[in-house]
Parts: C-alpha cells; structure tokens; sequence
C-alpha cells in the first residue's frame, strides 16, 4: 500500500469550510450530539452540496488527549483506503483551531450500542455476520492495502465497529493505526503504548512491540463481549475480575461456558456452534502472540460457525423448510435439468413467502423503474462480455448502481426462475447479491449489487487494464474459495456450481470476488457428492457426471489462469504443449516462475505454492484432488511440507473438441471421464532456478493421495492451557 502524505491526501477527499460544517450540524447544535469518544463529539449532519447526503461529523475536543497527529493519520489513512467493510471518508475541516471529520453515517450505530444499550437484543446469527464483516475489515487492513505494508488498527473495541442501515459492520477511528511491513509475522515496531483498556494486548503493553496479533487479541475480546453481553471493563464486579477476557477464560477452564452466554441468546446457539466459537476467541487471547490466528483464519472459523449454526436452524417437514421463520417451498434443480410447470411456479413462490431478514428480501421491482433505471436499455448500459445473456447497469431512484439481468427469452426463462428460487436461500460475502426482481408479462429481470470492477478475465487477460498485483489476485481466489466451501459443505442446499471461471467471478469496488452465474449449477440431494445432467460442459465428464470435484478442477484452472494472465484458448499453434502439461513441467523443474504473469512483482514463495495448489486441484482423475474443504485449508496454510506432490495431469492437446463454447478436453482415468480446459501455452525462455529444486524433491513431501489438512473449523482447537 502506497500511504500518500497529509498534503496528498488532502486531494483525495472533500476539504469543508467551518461555515458548511456549522451548517450541517446546526452550529453544533447538541440535540444532534450521536456519540462521544476520545476525539469528542460526533453529531449526526446533513451535507447540503452538490446533494443532500447524511454525516457523521466528529469535532476534535479542545480538551482531548488527541491532537493533530491522529487527525491527520485518520485524513492519510481513510483518504487511501477502500473496502466495504471500512468506514468512508466523506472529507475533513481544518480551520484554526477547529479539526472536524465528515464520514458516512451509519444508521444503525455501534456495536456497542445494542450489546449493552439498546433494548432489542441482536440475534445470534446477526452478531455472527457482524464479527465476519468487521474480521474482513480488519483483514484487509493487515494484509489487503498493498504488497509491502498493512496497518494494525491499534484500537479494535466494539464502539469502533459501526453498522450500516443493512447490518454491514464497518470498522472506525484509525487515528491510532499504525503501518506496519507485512512480509512476516513477526515484523513489529516499537511504539509509545495506546489503545483501550480490556482491549489492550498485555504482550504490546509490556514489550511496547506493536503487531497485527495485538488487534487480534483486542477482537478476541470484542468476540467474547459479543458472546456474553458484557463489557471489556466490568467495575460492577470483583475487582479480580474486571476484565471480561479474564473472566470468560476462566469460567469456561471451570466448565461454565454455557453459563456466560448473554441470556438473550443463550436458547439459540447449536452446542457445536457454541464450543467453536469460544475455542476461537479463546485463541486469540493467546498469551504468546504467534500462536493468535491470523485475521483471515478468524474469517475462515467464524464463517464455518456461521454456515454451521444456519444449516442447525434448517428444518425440513411437509417438502417445504423454514428459512428466518417463515416456511417456504423448497425447490431445488433436478439432477437432469428438466422442470415441469409446477415446479416452475412453486419456485416463484419463494420470492412472495420469503420474509424474516429484511436486510436479504428481494423487492419486486416494477416495469416502469427498471426502464428508468437502464435509460429505457439504453447501449451505453450495456455491459459487455457479461456472466449473464444480457445485463444493463442501473441506477435506482436511491441512488444505488445496480446490474440489471434480462430480459429472458421463453426458453431462458423457466431456468432464470429456477437459479433465483436458489439464490434466495444462499447468503455469502462472495456470492452476487440479488436485491429483486421484475417477473411479468413472460419478461423476468433480476436486480443484482453491481460490481463495479466487472469480471476478474477483464483485468487480468486486457493489457490496456491497471495491473492487477499478486496481493489482490491472491485475496480474489481466498473470496472464490470460501465461497466453493460454503456452496459443497455448508450452505442450506449444498451446491455444485459447474462454472467457475473468471468470467463469472465478477469485482466490487474494493475488488472482493462475487461468484455469478449459477446456470449450470446442480444441487447436491442427501449426503452424495455428484449428480447426473443433461448439459455438456467441460467440467462434467463425458457421461455427465457433474461433481464437488469438478469445481475443485475448475477451481485449480482458475489459480492457474489468474497466476499467468493466460486465456483457456488463445489459438497458439498446437505444435507448443498444452497448458496444464507446461505448468506442471516448470513446476516440477523449479522454473515456474515462467508460467507467472510477468506484469507480478511478489514474493515467489507464495506463489509457487499456489501453483503447487493449482496442479493438485486439476489431477486428470478426481480420486487425486483434494476437496475444496482440504484447499482452503491449503490456502492459509504456509508450509510446503504438508502439499502432497501432484502427478503430471496428462491432458492431451490433440483430443481437444469444442462443445457448447467451451473448450473441453475429454480423456478417460479409470471410472471416470474428465473434461479439462486445454490452455494455448506462452512462448518463454526456459530458465532452471535450481534454488526453487529443493523443496519438490524433499523426502518430507506427502504422497498425492494423503490428503490431512485441516478445515476452517480445524483452525478452531482445543482450548489450551495457560
């Protein structure tokens, strides 16, 4: 991440005159007073220019221990940083003595607000989507803004995290961050002591030495006050007992843990759910600072509680099931791909039964707007080369871009039903949201978020795009994978996506990956792992089989592709070898950094290892791919040690037939026929680094088919002793 100075940054967002802030906030008018911390006050304000737009406006107290210094780091910071998980800098005053911050305002307040002040308790599930949301905020600060530095907050508390009128979680007040050089673990600098009390780590308060595990023993604090319904600081209570860590550490050595459960809960948590959860936060106060998760472990962990506490509160009777407390049809795909007409509209029927979370109801647009909203499908809107057979972006009356889909011709239209009456029973940060829908007069359309970076093939097979860097290609296939995981394991209908490819893995603003395009996908019924179809596609074999597997190959195509900047099928002679045959073979022989898009400056050791993860996943026979539970185990993982050695995936260039659009390759491996994805090579100078040998050829490597790793929820152990 590149930090510009003050003076930079003052370019970057909107510099306000004292007299347009008086305006807003009524001259400081006190009835507007929203909040009070270390800084001083924050008052709730209307911006009158160039549109009416509400604030959050926080006004430095003369009185303040804080100063300059962390205004300006707030102003450098927030100018800098994007992600949907952050607050928004709207701009900044400096005049004289006044220094004032103008952000978004979040309707909903602090997370402290309803643990400990508001009368309407949060759900379980709702403060389990608040700690994912504010644990990828944190994530992208420690390892997201750039290649060589991240931030550490230095000031994770529940007060700091907002919430945005949809529930999104959004962490605040950065006037104490600090950057820090990412490339290791244990990188750390030494700094004056600041933070808050009950969420300061010991080990930075006695050593002064600030790391990203200092904000992540402050969020293990902020889980546990989530859990139990109680403040960091606690003075009401044995002094010996203040602190909450220290307090909810021992209760649970002493077998109390259901016992601290915030009562306005305690009646909906799974056991399961309930012991992963303490396990993980428990391991964030981990009293030696290596061995704390990293915040994208804690995602992983709290995601997988998530997933699993959500597939606990399923319940099917009378071929329906009960979603947010309302019972609704369930409809899944048949395995051939056939539907009858009364499928058809019982799956519409989920859209007018589906109530409960209001936050993930689809709203029944009308006619009229969604011709609005396109400029009457205007060309301009088009978007071009998309996931679906024709999409517009819009903008509603509020504002808000959005894409819109359709419209659907008849034969598309049955199958356009089906894939939403699915969409509306799955919830993921990596999945594209579907806000509505429009479905009359045989024209259905469907309104979705816009991503607003479009597809990720965009940005890394057009030269004429900005270079999209290993960090950011890194982060976009952990998205992808996470959201494989949740579709193969732990979402209420266990999915198989059939078409994943970066085509279909489309970008927002802060380039977080959404999965689109659920067209080919299948349903998994009961425990099985693969279904029959009808639809010829590459990753079905020839007798259509489509399985988890098949995204596990899909999946290790798209690493491969997204490490190269390589198309599928460019039209390179076939005289060069096929891809995944050239990939392999550099690989093998330590030159892989031939296969690496040359645009890439990173740390080869990462990426070698995922193309190491790329190789295992296209294993021509499906026995030998590890499951997309075992990948992202993989992922996080950073030992070459515990990677099986991938055997050469023998795809044969000659046997390449085009079906249906795609380029398919179809070989037989014993009982099972796979279609891979034959890959014109790059012509590149064969260069040996014969330092890169060593670690394919150690005796400590694991065989292809011992497949041990752990899981998101195997990053949760056992509770340790201290």
């Amino acid at each position: 991440m590149y930090v510009s100075s003050s003076s930079e940054s003052r370019q970057l967002c909107r510099q306000f005159t004292l007299s347009e802030i008086q305006l807003a906030t009524r001259n400081f008018d006190e009835l507007l007073v929203i909040g009070l911390g270390g800084f001083g006050k924050v008052y709730k304000g209307t911006i009158y220019e160039p549109n009416l737009l509400a604030a959050a406006i926080k006004r430095l107290d003369s009185t303040s221990n804080q100063g300059a210094s962390e205004f300006w780091a707030e102003v450098n910071m927030l100018s800098n940083l994007r992600h949907c998980h952050l607050v928004s800098l709207i701009g900044y005053c400096n005049d004289g003595q006044e220094m004032i911050l103008v952000y978004e305002y979040m309707s909903n307040g602090t997370l402290e607000d309803h643990l400990h002040r508001r009368q309407t308790p949060l759900s379980w599930v709702q403060r389990l989507t608040i700690c994912i949301g504010a644990a990828r905020g944190l994530d992208y600060l420690h390892t997201g803004t750039g290649i060589k530095h991240g931030l550490v907050h230095r000031d994770v508390k529940s007060s700091n995290i907002l919430l945005h009128n949809s529930w999104e979680a959004k962490i605040s007040d950065f006037g104490l961050s600090k950057i820090c050089p990412k490339n290791q673990q244990t990188t750390h600098v030494n700094t004056v002591v600041k933070g808050t009390f009950g969420y300061l780590d010991p080990d930075y308060f006695y050593t002064g030495k600030l790391t990203r595990k200092s904000d992540v023993y402050a969020f293990g604090v902020v889980l546990f006050e989530v859990l139990c319904g109680k403040r960091a600081v606690d003075t009401t209570i044995d002094e010996e007992h203040w602190g909450l860590a220290r307090w909810a550490q021992d209760s649970i050595k002493e077998g109390r843990l259901k016992q601290i459960v915030d009562t306005n809960i305690r009646e909906t948590l799974s056991t399961k759910c309930l012991k992963d959860y303490a396990r993980l936060a428990d391991r964030c106060l981990h009293s030696h600072p290596k061995k704390r998760p990293t915040m994208a472990e804690i995602v992983a962990g709290l995601e997988s509680i998530l997933a699993s506490q959500e597939k606990a509160n399923k319940t099917l009777h009378g071929g329906g099931m009960t979603i947010f407390g309302k019972r609704v049809p369930m409809f899944v795909f048949p395995s051939n791909g056939n539907n009858s007409e009364s499928t058809s509209s019982s799956s519409l029927k989920l859209f007018s039964d589906f109530v409960g979370d209001e936050s993930r109801i689809p709203y029944e647009f009308d006619y009229d707007t969604i011709c609005v909203a396109t400029d009457n499908f205007s060309d301009a809107n088009v978007v071009p080369q998309s996931a679906f057979a024709s999409m517009y972006k819009g903008t509603l009356e509020n504002g808000q871009r959005v894409g819109i889909a359709g419209p659907y011709s008849s034969s598309e239209c049955r199958r356009a039903e089906d894939v939403l009456s699915l969409l509306v029973q799955l919830q993921h940060e990596n999945l594209l949201k579907l806000l509505g829908y429009y479905i009359k007069e045989a024209k259905p359309f469907f309104v979705f978020e816009l991503a607003a970076n479009g597809g990720l093939d965009r940005l890394i097979y057009d030269p004429n795009c900005d270079v999209l860097g290993w960090n950011e290609r890194y982060k976009i296939l952990l998205g992808v994978a996470r959201v494989l995981l949740y579709l193969h394991k732990d979402a209420p209908i266990r999915i198989i996506h059939g078409d994943v490819r970066p085509e279909n893995i489309l970008l927002d603003e802060s380039l977080e990956p959404k999965l689109s395009d659920f067209r080919f996908a299948r349903c998994l019924i009961n425990e099985t792992d693969c279904v029959d179809t009808d639809v010829i596609h590459w990753t079905s074999s020839q007798h259509g089989r489509l399985s988890t597997k098949s995204d596990v190959l899909s999946f290790g195509m798209l690493i491969l592709k997204t490490i190269s900047g390589c198309r599928t099928y460019n039209g390179i002679p076939a005289a060069n070898e096929n891809f995944l045959q050239y990939a392999w073979t550099n690989w093998w022989e330590g030159t892989y950094s031939d296969i690496v898009d040359p645009r890439i400056d990173a740390d080869s050791s990462s990426i070698r290892r995922f193309i190491h993860i790329g190789l295992l996943c296209v294993q021509a026979n499906a026995i030998d791919r590890p499951t997309m539970k075992d990948v992202n185990s993989m992922l996080l993982s950073s030992s070459f040690l515990t990677l099986p050695i991938p055997k050469n995936p023998h795809i044969m260039e000659d046997e390449c037939a085009c079906t249906n659009g795609h380029e398919v390759l179809s070989n037989n491996y014993g009982s099972e026929t796979v279609r891979g994805i034959g890959i014109g090579a790059r012509t590149v100078p064969a260069r040996v680094l014969e330092e890169d040998l060593a670690y394919t050829n150690s005796q400590e490597v694991l065989s292809s088919n011992n497949y041990d790793f752990g899981t998101a929820e195997d990053f949760i152990l056992e509770l340790e002793p201290r």
